[in-house]
């Protein structure tokens, strides 16, 4: 029955030094993913309100051309076309530049559609995505429009320029800017098939200037890859940790069993 006994007390004690053992493997893969998960939500957030910030600059530029054509805007384009066509020279950002009288486009250092324009100035809308016309069909532009009393400006530039300020933000996640139902990212835009997936800890912020609105997000399974890739390199450590603790748990116990034995051994 001793024997019974004594190798119970044995298995329970090995469980005990197992479990032990694994506590701060347990708590230390736990407080991995808790920090993680939190740095990833603060990073969203963090990096739409800094996108916005970046796009608003990007958009800013823009603005400021317009305001050194409107002044041209009303005028014959036989009179101005030749300033435009240096104002586009020296804004290597800007594609094109085109005036407006009466909301009507009269005047562009391009052959883009005049009536489009129109339309975009009577749409009510700052900012918009546009789709490249002609020989640059597949390339996505940006629209600027900026009115005076009578007259406007309208400012054209390809969407390259704001999806370079999306590309500075390389730690993984998605950012997705978007301009009414039209949208770009860094490696498309709204005429693709498929979105790109921001499914984990998706954030948004509103741009107050311009109206448009930039969401960002991890792609599917992003957490648990990050969350393997930290295991394997804290894991070696989180081992050690244990087995140290179920060494100590080890040698208190064959202490207490020693000093049990001797205390017996006197009494006898």
């Amino acid at each position: 029955m001793s024997k019974i006994m004594h190798a119970g007390r044995s298995l329970l004690e090995l469980l005990l030094l197992i479990a032990l053992g694994l506590v701060p493997v347990v708590s230390g893969l736990l407080v991995m993913v808790f920090q993680l998960e939190t740095k990833l939500a603060e990073n969203a957030n963090i990096s739409v309100q800094e996108a916005v910030f970046s796009v608003d600059q990007a958009l800013d530029r823009m603005h400021e051309t317009a305001l050194q054509a409107l002044p041209l805007a009303g005028k014959p384009c036989n009179d101005v076309i030749g300033t435009l066509r240096d104002q586009v020279a020296s804004r290597s950002m800007v594609r094109s530049l085109s005036l407006l009288k009466d909301d009507q486009a009269y005047c562009s250092t391009t052959s883009d559609s005049l009536a489009e324009l129109s339309a975009f100035a009577l749409s009510g809308r700052q900012v918009e995505l546009a789709y490249g016309p002609g020989s640059v069909a597949n390339k996505l532009l940006v629209n600027f429009y900026l009115g005076g009393k009578d007259n406007g400006v309208i400012v054209t530039a390809y969407a390259m320029q704001l999806r370079n300020e999306l590309d500075a933000f390389q730690d993984g996640l998605t950012l997705l800017l978007a301009f009414g139902d039209r949208y770009i990212w860094s490696h498309g835009d709204s005429r693709d098939r498929q979105r790109p997936s921001q499914s984990e800890f998706t954030a948004s912020a509103h741009s107050a200037k311009y109206g448009y609105q930039v969401k960002g997000g991890y792609a599917q399974g992003y957490t648990a890859r990050e969350a393997r890739q930290s295991m394997l390199q804290i894991m070696p450590s989180l081992m050690l940790v244990g087995i140290v603790t179920g060494s100590i748990v080890y040698l208190t116990l064959f202490r207490a069993r020693v000093n049990r034995r001797g205390t017996a051994a006197n009494h006898a």
